[in-house]
């Protein structure tokens, strides 16, 4: 299955998508994206962020609310998914849209 890694302004990697399914630079569990689309959200259920232009994981203070995503399976401990390449530019966030709080990230 693709790996999609996922970066905040400052370039660095912040987490990864794999299917459905988001996870820490280290594997753990972070979110899952419910609809298909680039909306996350966290284990709970909770909005998390949005990928933005395929690379980037913003937090979007405007995010439309979609309702209880209902529950999903724990994907259980991904491991490092390998072919990382390093950090990419640094970009500067949308309108309305922060980094996620990289304490999440870093379990």
């Amino acid at each position: 299955m693709k790996v999609q890694y996922l970066f905040d302004s400052e370039g660095k990697w912040i987490a990864f998508r794999q299917g459905d399914y988001l996870f820490t630079p280290m594997g753990t569990w972070l979110g899952w994206f419910p609809w298909g689309d680039d909306y996350a959200v966290d284990t709970r259920g909770h909005y998390l962020g949005t990928v933005y232009l395929g690379e980037r994981l913003y937090r979007f203070n405007d995010a439309e609310y979609r309702g209880y995503p209902g529950e999903t399976e724990d994907p259980g401990y991904q491991g490092y998914p390998g072919g990382y390449s390093g950090p990419i530019e640094k970009g500067y966030p949308p309108a309305m849209a922060y980094d996620i709080d990289r304490k999440l990230v870093l379990v």
